[in-house]
């Protein structure tokens, strides 16, 4: 890991995301917890931002630019790579996985947050064995050609890249991490879009002035990507 980051590693079956919330209020920023599987990348990252968490939540933002520039990365020249609102990681359409964030249960709004947790998931390898038509939403690395990328690979590139997001925004202010997280979700044609300062999704179609309000807390409570049952992604 770069020098900032601390790595906590888990057993194979354990929940990256569940334990850096656990351990976040020691263990603190820059602790990365990272779990041993073959077929999935998974990590969670403590942070402890300065500012109120109304606002701090944009962190999120800042975290799914750095995992999908891991990804591109490792990805085949050309390798469609992109975000469905807010946190969902598709390669050529397929899922692969995603983002989620945490945050202190009752927390002020108003006050900085003790901590937050990024966390993610991303298939590295299809384990079961159905025909790959079978599930045409889903994918994974090894079957869009990524090679010998796996979750090692892509964790470090993730907490070098993370880094990179959390500098341009200490530097540059908030507006370079959105320009950089729009520019990955799907174009939609006549329409404007934009982060507001507590992280809401903002949409407004050329030609008319009603915008569109997409809540980003209500969208977080549950991510869109995951599937409870089988414990990642979905298929």
């Amino acid at each position: 890991m770069p020098p900032p980051f601390t790595l906590v590693r888990l057993r194979e079956g354990g929940d990256a995301f569940a334990h850096a919330c656990r351990i976040a209020p020691e263990s603190g920023a820059g602790t990365l917890v990272y779990v041993g599987r073959f077929d999935l990348a998974e990590f969670a990252v403590v942070l402890e931002p300065a500012e109120p968490l109304r606002s701090a939540r944009r962190a999120f933002y800042a975290g799914m630019v750095a995992l999908t520039d891991a990804l591109r990365a490792y990805a085949p020249p050309s390798k469609p790579i992109t975000i469905g609102w807010p946190d969902a990681v598709r390669i050529d359409g397929g899922l692969v996985g995603g983002g989620r964030l945490g945050w202190l249960s009752g927390a002020d709004e108003d006050a900085p947050p003790p901590w937050l947790v990024f966390g993610a998931m991303i298939r590295t390898v299809a384990m079961n064995d159905d025909d790959p038509g079978v599930h045409p939403l889903a994918s994974a690395l090894d079957q869009e050609g990524f090679g010998e990328a796996g979750a090692a690979q892509i964790t470090e590139s993730f907490a070098r890249h993370l880094m990179l997001a959390l500098d341009g925004w200490r530097v540059d202010g908030f507006d370079s991490v959105a320009r950089d997280y729009l520019t990955r979700m799907p174009r939609e044609r006549q329409k404007v879009q934009r982060i507001d300062d507590c992280g809401d999704l903002l949409t407004r179609r050329i030609g008319t002035e009603r915008i569109e309000r997409s809540d980003l807390v209500r969208a977080l409570a549950a991510p869109s990507w995951l599937d409870p049952a089988l414990g990642g992604p979905r298929l």
